[in-house]
């Protein structure tokens, strides 16, 4: 079970996908860009093409997931984990998760906007816009650190999502 930013426990597997990407990276921001890139490429194979919606969503996730793990959850000579389930319905839920080792840590969105000067403190307030469900929780099997995971359904092509307005 994971816990969600407004507290509600959800399960921690999806149901069974018809499609999953599955991989560990190097916890540095090249390795967060190979996530994003990888991803990218897997939803484009799996049917999501790229310049949709909900591909761009999906890749804007595991961008902020990804560069989370990296700066918060790193610990030095430790990777991180990407998962990516995507089920076979068209109109289905896309469910990211991203493991770290830093289970101390954990995720919370900045109360507000961080200022013009600043270029950090984005990610969480990005993810929970543009996801339909977003949390956390430990690891399984007793593994050190959590798993932050966002999830987003995906929606008929006709609808726009928040993304064309940010």
């Amino acid at each position: 079970m994971t816990n969600d930013p407004t507290g509600t426990t959800h399960a921690t597997q999806p149901a069974t996908p018809a499609d999953h990407f599955a991989m560990r990276f190097t916890a540095t921001p090249r390795g967060a860009r190979l996530a994003r890139r990888l991803c990218a490429e897997r939803l484009h194979a799996w049917g999501i093409p790229y310049g949709t919606d909900a591909h761009d969503t999906i890749a804007l996730l595991v961008a902020e997931l990804g560069a989370n793990a990296v700066q918060h959850g790193r610990v030095p000579g430790r990777d991180f984990h990407v998962r990516l389930s995507v089920p076979a319905q068209p109109l289905s839920t896309v469910r990211i998760e991203v493991a770290d080792t830093r289970g101390e840590r954990l995720p919370e969105p900045a109360p507000h906007l961080p200022g013009a000067e600043r270029t950090d403190g984005r990610g969480l307030l990005l993810v929970a816009a543009l996801a339909d469900r977003w949390g956390w929780g430990p690891r399984p099997c007793g593994a050190p650190g959590k798993i932050v995971w966002a999830e987003y359904d995906r929606r008929n092509p006709d609808t726009q999502t928040v993304l064309g307005q940010i």
